[in-house]
Parts: C-alpha cells; structure tokens; sequence
C-alpha cells in the first residue's frame, strides 16, 4: 500500500471512529434520562354534613377511587350546620351544606367550593288526595295553621308534618323559601335525615315532608308547587324555586387529596355524567 493510500485509510478510519463515539454519546444520555414521574395522589379525605349530598358525593367517592387507589375518602351526614362546624373545628376536611355559611363561622377562614344545585321536593304519603299546594297553602300546613287535608281540597284526614331537625340545612333551605320568616309547628315529627323522611312520610297516613329531589321515588307522592312539578329544566327556566347550591367547605384553600377531590366532584365531566341521574342541577347551569 502506498503512502497515500494508507494516509487516506486512517483518515477514514478515525472518521467512523469519532462518529461511532458521538452516536454512542447520544445513545447513553437518552438511556440515562429518568421517565417524568406520574403526578399521584395519595392521602385522607374526612367529610360530612349535609344528607342531601350524599347520593352524588358517594358516585363521586367511588369512581374517584378507580382513578386514586391510594387515597381513603371518609364521608359522613349529620345536616349541614354539624358539616359547617366540624369542618371549622378541623375535625373533618370537607363540611358540606345545603345552606351558606353561617353568621357565627364567616370568621374561621372557610372557603366555599359550590358544587351542584339542589332542589327540594314536598311529599307526601300516597293516600293523600291532594297534589298540589300553593306557597300560601305550603306556609299554613308548615306552621300547623291548617291542620286537615280537607282544608286545602283533600278528605277528612289529619294532616302530619315530617320534617328535619334545626341542624339540617334542608331544613333552613324551606324556611327561607316557603316560611319567609314564619314559624316551623313544634307539632310534627323530626328525622334526622333525608331518607328517613321518605321513610316515615312513606308510612305514615296523611303524612306530608320535604326532601332533596334525589329522594323522591315511587314510595311517596311528589307535590308540585304552585302548580309547577319539580323538573330540572323547571329549576333551570325560573320556574320552580324550591332549591339552594350544595357547597364544600374547607378551612383555607384545599392541597392534596383533598383539593384533587373536590376537583373532580365539581368538573365538567363528572357533573354532566352524574348531577342530572342523581336528582341535582349541574352548577354549569345556574347562575352562581
């Protein structure tokens, strides 16, 4: 091999040799790059408070759960003042309720989240004649004024009220609607919560309640008002007025488990799947 022929050979040769370095260079610092980590959740999420809630609160529980395996949600009842007061204590993250937040906590630095709207529905038993009061009639029944189905179109029967302890925010939601200011009747009978209502109005002759439109099924009769029978798009239109927001309370701004929780209960996704089927108004819908 002549000079320059074995010159041109090791030219050629360091070449490749560089360029199989710089590949392999760039090979090593691809293997050595660390994937991005998945954001995860993890951690306690403790609630309670308002029943009416509840229906829409536990889908929210469960499909939350096949998306965060690693997070233990907790929630409970008990009406929404309880929610509102254990949430200021700190015994619980979330304090949900039918009701804004009350005068004697505005100071404990709680955060409303709104959720969904909440309609209320009067029932009553299914052997009462009547289905339909005016709010004048909704009025005198609640405060014992009228006292007998036949005083407002229906038979001789007496008339009994079931309704919710002060605690509840269903409770202050139809006080500040219908009542306006008037007095509940001590002569009725209290539950302490949605479903039992439906339960004593359900067997109870005569019997007439109020519970969150989630509530109401084929055991009892749905009254309209005024005239109007509960609809979503009723509530929607102006047409019906019998509703409040459902809130959650946290004490500050929520972080963590908490916050991706509330996330996700109050997304578009979630309330267009479940708010409707589950007797709620998609807050996307009303005005907030």
């Amino acid at each position: 091999m002549n000079k320059s022929l074995k010159k041109f050979s090791t030219t050629i040769l360091g070449v490749v040799m560089a360029l199989g370095l710089v590949v392999g260079g760039c090979g090593g610092n691809k293997q050595t790059e660390a994937p991005k980590a998945a954001t995860k959740v993890e951690g306690k999420v403790t609630a309670s408070g308002s029943t009416a809630l509840l229906p829409l609160l536990k889908a929210g529980q469960e499909e939350f759960y096949k998306l965060h395996d690693k997070v233990t949600i907790n929630i409970s009842g008990g009406g929404s003042f309880t929610g509102q007061k254990q949430v200021a204590s700190g015994a619980v993250n979330i304090g949900n309720s039918d009701v804004e937040l009350s005068a004697d906590l505005k100071d404990k630095g709680l955060v409303e989240h709104k959720l969904v709207g909440i309609p209320f529905v009067f029932i009553a038993n299914k052997d009462v004649a009547v289905d339909n009061l005016t709010t004048q009639q909704y009025v005198d029944v609640l405060t014992g004024k009228i006292k007998n189905w036949k005083e407002v179109g229906g038979k001789d029967q007496k008339i009994t009220l079931i309704h919710r302890a002060k605690s509840s925010g269903s409770r202050a939601t139809i006080a500040k609607i219908v009542l306006q200011g008037a007095e509940f009747t001590n002569d009725a009978v209290v539950q302490d919560s949605n479903g039992a209502v439906r339960s004593a109005v359900a067997t109870t002759p005569g019997a007439i309640g109020y519970v969150d439109a989630a509530y109401v099924d084929a055991s009892v009769k749905g009254m309209q008002f005024n005239g109007v029978p509960y609809s979503i798009q009723a509530v929607v239109d102006g047409k019906y007025p019998v509703y409040t927001f459902g809130r959650m309370f946290t004490k500050g701004e929520p972080t963590g488990a908490v916050k991706a929780f509330i996330d996700y209960v109050t997304g578009k996704d979630f309330q267009e799947k479940n708010a409707e089927s589950k007797g709620f108004v998609p807050i996307t819908k009303l005005k907030k």
